[in-house]
């Protein structure tokens, strides 16, 4: 392929947001009536996605709960839909009083809930007053819980305690060669479990043990079936002691897969290296590296990108994580879990809300960079914050839904090079660092889609610097080919008299 070819990234899409992104005069209405920047999001989607995540649940045999990780998107659409869930399958994972706030006053209940995360006082008083299950991190952590229930005369607060693997001390070592993951501020390390159990034993009166978490810093498979397997082997120790734990949390980092094409995803990554080396023009505004550099015709350092091409992701790297054999005893993962009767609790965040929702963006103005020829600026209604794919290593090219199907003669045929920048007085204000190639070069009044932005990238860095308005948050259904829409806060996962959701 020619240096200069362009470069894609095209998203991957499926049904029902692909539907959805073939309403092209319905979604410029939502920008016309809400404004722009706008988070469009299918509630639907989320419920199902829960029920894929179950359906490996059911493969394997087990039993246990899907938690979604609320910090993954603060919509209270999808967090009603999910209450309307099995309560069997479905909870919530809450990391602060806010989020704890929020899910009770979407329909789910105390007992369907878990705490984890950096924890106050009024969180752990919070979730031990409704009975949360608190995911604890520390002896520290679990003392305070103590006082609080003994104190307040709660009821005896059913916790897990979450375990680090750390490098510096044994971690989840188990047989054969040691893996080393990045170290975790979260969880007790391995090594001062002792420590952990006698607290535990200390406190029996105000908590009680039910499970052992985890907390890795990778993705890597083999690490995380090691740190499976050893919890399994810990738990069995906690039984010896008189302690009653029954469930193996996992965590989250399931993954979602935004890139359609592997072969993409490489040919643009190989090319990034070529650039930073200089045999190739820069891919990215003032040759940025995304964590590379070119070093006497070397690359050097390590990309900070998400893999966005996966192809096992989601429900499927579950069923691969619950199938790969363990090292120490020889069986799978679902195997022990089931030799041992332990219940099976995973998180997942940006896996569970994956194909949920999409980023909408108007067209403010278009104008050549100046510094390259059949390069352009686009300014868009919306700010880095608004969408942060970049900001967490995602890289994926927005679909243009052209105003009225309408186009300018002048802006001519084919693939055309752009960098999108932002709304505020910054020059850092960047939607994308990299040069994105689109089908045509787009219009005032056009739309760029960001797609599948519901998984950390729609609200987790919004604000209002500049005091430039945050997006508005829509929930949309189809039925028989019509679309609908109201307020992320007005939709309820109900019926009126002719059978529409709410």
């Amino acid at each position: 392929m020619a240096k200069d070819a362009p470069l894609y990234l095209k998203p991957r899409v499926e049904p029902p947001l692909a539907s959805l992104l073939g309403e092209v005069r319905f979604l410029h209405s939502l920008v016309d009536t809400l404004g722009s920047p706008l988070n469009v999001l299918l509630p639907e989607v989320v419920a199902g996605n829960a029920e894929h995540f179950r359906s490996v649940y059911v493969r394997h045999r087990l039993c246990g709960r899907v938690y979604f990780a609320h910090k993954a998107n603060r919509s209270s659409a999808l967090v009603r839909r999910l209450a309307a869930c099995d309560p069997a399958v479905v909870g919530i994972d809450v990391a602060s009083l806010g989020e704890l706030r929020h899910a009770l006053s979407c329909g789910f209940t105390g007992d369907r809930m878990m705490a984890t995360g950096p924890k106050d006082p009024q969180f752990l008083w919070l979730a031990a007053r409704v009975g949360a299950t608190v995911n604890l991190d520390s002896v520290g952590e679990l003392r305070q819980l103590a006082e609080l229930v003994r104190e307040h005369g709660l009821g005896r607060t059913r916790v897990l305690a979450r375990l680090s693997g750390l490098e510096s001390d044994t971690g989840f070592e188990g047989a054969g060669t040691r893996l080393l993951s990045r170290g975790s501020r979260f969880g007790t390390p391995v090594a001062a479990a002792e420590a952990l159990w006698s607290a535990l034993e200390e406190h029996a009166d105000a908590v009680e043990l039910v499970g052992l978490a985890y907390h890795l810093d990778t993705t890597g498979l083999e690490e995380k079936v090691r740190a499976l397997e050893r919890c399994v082997l810990l738990m069995d120790e906690c039984r010896a002691r008189g302690l009653t734990p029954g469930v193996v949390d996992i965590g989250g980092g399931f993954g979602v897969g935004y890139v359609a094409e592997a072969a993409e995803w490489e040919r643009w990554t190989t090319a990034l290296s070529e650039a930073v080396l200089g045999i190739r023009p820069p891919l990215t505004w003032r040759g940025h590296g995304y964590g590379l550099r070119g070093e006497g015709g070397t690359v050097r350092g390590t990309a900070a990108l998400y893999p966005a091409h996966r192809s096992v992701a989601g429900p499927a790297y579950l069923d691969a994580l619950l199938s790969r054999p363990a090292p120490a005893l020889g069986r799978s993962p679902a195997t022990l879990l089931l030799e041992h009767l332990n219940d099976l609790y995973i998180e997942p965040g940006r896996a569970l809300v994956d194909q949920c929702g999409v980023s909408l963006a108007r067209v403010l103005e278009v104008r050549p960079t100046g510094d390259a020829p059949d390069r352009y600026l686009v300014r868009l209604g919306m700010n880095a914050g608004d969408v942060s794919l970049e900001e967490h290593g995602v890289l994926v090219d927005p679909v243009l839904l052209p105003r009225d199907g309408a186009r300018d003669e002048s802006n001519g045929a084919g693939p055309v090079g752009v960098h999108l920048v932002g709304n505020l007085c910054l020059e850092a204000d960047l939607i994308t660092r990299r040069l994105v190639y689109l089908p045509r070069l787009p219009s005032s009044g056009d739309v760029l889609a960001f797609v599948n932005t519901a998984g950390y990238a729609m609200d987790f860095h919004a604000h209002q610097a500049q005091r430039q308005p945050l997006a508005r948050t829509v929930a949309v259904t189809e039925e028989d080919g019509i679309w609908r829409w109201c307020l992320d806060e007005d939709y309820w996962p109900l019926t009126n008299p002719q059978g529409r959701p709410t």
